[in-house]
């Protein structure tokens, strides 16, 4: 299923073409962009497109028209997304889960990582807070360990899906802390805390923006971030690390691609524009409410980002044993 949203630039007054034409490199870019983002709306990948879609659209002169295309770890989509014309108006969201996770957790993802993109540029990281229901006897870390330990399999956690960064996050803390948990993939962030303020899921590892006012109003409660340093939306939760497992640490990284062969004409101009607006006090100051840290890069930095992250999550893939479900 398709969502898509209009973000319309300072003086963009181009509607929609019914059938696109070819347009000079030097003319880029000469129509709105669509920025696909493979997955539902109201996760972290959707919350950063739209947290730097605004201004790269006033920048620019164009609308960005953003896509949220779920399934299969944000597998489906981003196979779209390699497989688009090169030619700078079809963009997606790389992440953690797509370019990370999901090569080895889906055999038949349908791309690599490495090749069959261009790398334009890091939007940010972002850390992931761990939520259990009010009714779990655990208000640490350390109690969630042992109550795990004491129930093996018992405790379900939710996810955004299989191979999203969120699942293989939750797969990581397992392995680390040795303990059984049982995995309930849903097809976003919103139909998952639902079932989690529910009680029907006992354990969401969640971006920061949704968390806060669940666990404000009690409807959720927080228990540790999973990033090297507290998070500065929660500062008084402390890290995973401190909390019983020294050296832990899931950060999620997103970033925006295109299809290998855009022109490098291109990529250097949608490169500099990116960070142009991670530099603007607007983008600056909604990634710091999402619990993300600005990242501009290079492509060439992407790129080496791209190959550590594939490196890092494939390994944890293999080593966990997970499976797409």
């Amino acid at each position: 299923m398709k969502r898509r949203t209009f973000v319309q630039g300072l003086g963009a007054t181009a509607v929609w073409p019914v059938a696109a034409r070819a347009q000079s490199i030097a003319d880029y870019p000469a129509r709105p962009i669509t920025l696909i983002v493979p997955y539902a709306a109201g996760g972290g990948n959707d919350a950063m497109a739209r947290g730097i879609a605004v201004q790269i659209s006033k920048i620019l002169g164009q609308q960005i028209v953003i896509e949220n295309r779920g399934g299969a770890g944000g597998s489906i989509a981003t196979r779209q997304i390699a497989k688009t014309t090169p030619d700078g108006y079809t963009l997606g969201i790389g992440g953690t889960g797509t370019l990370g996770v999901a090569p080895t957790l889906y055999p038949d993802a349908g791309y690599d990582p490495r090749k069959d993109f261009s790398p334009i540029g890091l939007i940010a990281n972002s850390p992931l807070v761990i939520l259990v229901h009010p009714s779990i006897p655990a208000h640490n870390v350390r109690e969630l360990i042992s109550l795990a330990k004491a129930q093996p399999g018992k405790l379900n956690y939710a996810s955004a899906g299989n191979g999203s960064g969120i699942h293989l996050s939750t797969v990581l803390f397992a392995v680390t802390a040795g303990i059984e948990l049982t995995h309930i993939p849903y097809k976003g962030t919103g139909q998952a805390l639902t079932d989690v303020i529910g009680g029907h899921v006992a354990i969401y590892f969640c971006s920061p923006p949704p968390a806060i006012g669940l666990v404000k109003a009690g409807q959720v409660r927080a228990l540790a971030v999973t990033g090297a340093t507290r998070s500065p939306i929660f500062p008084d939760l402390p890290t995973v690390a401190e909390s019983g497992l020294p050296g832990f640490e899931a950060v999620l990284h997103y970033g925006i691609i295109g299809p290998a062969g855009l022109p490098r004409p291109i990529v250097d101009k949608l490169n500099k524009t990116m960070r142009e607006a991670l530099a603007s006090a607007d983008v600056s100051n909604r990634l710091a409410v999402e619990g993300a840290e600005p990242m501009p890069t290079t492509p060439e930095q992407y790129a080496a980002d791209i190959d550590r992250e594939e490196t890092v999550w494939s390994a944890i893939v293999k080593k966990s044993g997970a499976k797409a479900e």
